[in-house]
């Protein structure tokens, strides 16, 4: 994970869509990316998991963490003006932390030194749908929490996305149209 946000374009706008399980973040990246005619980084651990003939540990988040930027790294240059993330490396902080007491050191560097431009928080308000690779939906209030803390505490832009797919798509829609719009009087470059 040696490779930070100073090799990638600065000229595509990043946006992570994060939240506790359940609650429509690949689905919502999925709409995001088809509205913008653009590219999204589908959540890697999502395959990875499916690939293990085992259950996953410790390690395995860290092989986890390197595919998610990996592919994000490759994706950001086929992405025109605007990258859709299906989660980053703070979800996999906070499980980790959850689920093993700590978090690999190489993922903490990886979120001090990547940068993305606006964070959208999925709340807990869709209904829980049973998936092999979900595993606390009692826990989704404490997670959402945990989620919202830690984007306050690392001071990034964030929006919370709530209500039914239409409210969610729209709200979501507003707060990158913000990113991508510059403000009244200001000239966009080229």
């Amino acid at each position: 994970m040696e490779k930070d946000d100073e090799s990638t374009d600065k000229s595509v706008k990043k946006v992570v869509v994060i939240g506790p399980e359940c609650t429509g973040k690949s689905t919502l990246s999925s709409k995001l990316a088809e509205h913008y005619s653009t590219c999204w980084v589908k959540e890697y651990a999502r395959r990875y998991i499916d690939d293990l003939n085992r259950p996953y540990e410790a390690d395995d988040l860290l092989a986890i963490a390197q595919g998610q930027l990996a592919n994000e790294d490759r994706l950001v240059l086929k992405a025109k003006d605007l990258l859709i993330c299906d989660t980053d490396l703070i979800v996999i902080k906070i499980w980790s932390e959850f689920k093993y007491g700590f978090c690999h050191q190489e993922i903490l560097h990886a979120i001090e030194t990547r940068r993305y431009d606006l964070y959208l928080l999925t709340y807990i308000d869709l209904p829980w749908e049973e998936d092999r690779q979900r595993e606390n939906p009692h826990l989704r209030s404490y997670f959402y929490d945990l989620f919202k803390s830690t984007l306050q505490e690392l001071k990034v832009p964030f929006v919370e996305i709530k209500g039914e797919w239409p409210e969610r798509k729209q709200m979501a829609i507003k707060a990158i149209d913000n990113i991508l719009t510059p403000p009244a009087g200001c000239i966009k470059k080229q």
